[in-house]
């Protein structure tokens, strides 16, 4: 499998060229590519699953927790910015909500889960509140609340609360209250899903329904967002 953070495409050094111009220093780099990770690259579910390179990610416009950290982690390269991907298990009530009834019973219990790391000013730096789009994460916080639930819509409100901000100093996050195990960092996501140890490798009936199913999936994603807050 080919390396899925394809950063020395064209398509991600001219987005990445694009997003970063008059940026100096790494810290202003990343503030400049982490609101472009999260809000212009909608969540939603690609029908490639997590096997979808940085610059595919670019041309949809749209992607989920692995896909969108594939992408900020090939940006982060292209600008030089020392970045790995760290990789998790995760229970699968993150999804509850957006996936339901037979789509749900099929997910594993716990999924294959990433988010990014950066070393920045001598120390590294966890990220994961570039997952969810911010009119989604306003939509999907409320709706826990009024169902009484601390997990899904893709969010993990842990102790009541999660962010949405790029949390350098002071670490915050979307999902990491769900997570379960730790799988370690790698320097590319393709070396992890050949691994052992990735879990949404889909069997064909799984297959299957995932990409029979996605499209009313992403259609309740699309509903929740559209009922955030003006």
């Amino acid at each position: 499998m080919e390396n899925l953070a394809d950063f020395e495409t064209s398509t991600v050094r001219e987005r990445a060229a694009s997003l970063t111009r008059g940026a100096v220093t790494a810290r202003e780099k990343l503030e400049r590519l982490f609101p472009f990770v999260r809000d212009d690259i909608a969540f939603g579910f690609p029908p490639g699953g997590d096997l979808v390179a940085a610059s595919e990610t670019l041309r949809l416009g749209y992607g989920q927790c692995n896909t969108k950290a594939t992408l900020l982690l090939a940006l982060c390269k292209t600008c030089g910015i020392p970045a790995r991907i760290h990789f998790s298990l995760i229970r699968k009530d993150i999804q509850k909500g957006f996936f339901t009834g037979l789509a749900y019973r099929l997910l594993p219990e716990e999924l294959s889960h990433s988010w990014i790391e950066v070393e920045l000013e001598g120390r590294w730096r966890r990220i994961d509140t570039f997952i969810n789009d911010l009119p989604l994460f306003h939509a999907a916080k409320r709706a826990l609340r009024s169902r009484g639930w601390q997990t899904g819509y893709s969010l993990a409100l842990g102790d009541g609360e999660a962010s949405a901000d790029l949390n350098l100093d002071h670490e915050a996050f979307q999902q990491m209250d769900a997570v379960t195990r730790d799988n370690g960092t790698w320097d590319d996501p393709a070396d992890y899903y050949a691994s052992p140890h990735y879990r949404n490798r889909p069997g064909l009936l799984r297959l299957m329904a995932y990409r029979l199913m996605i499209g009313r999936i992403n259609k309740r994603v699309r509903a929740l967002r559209l009922t955030a807050p003006a």
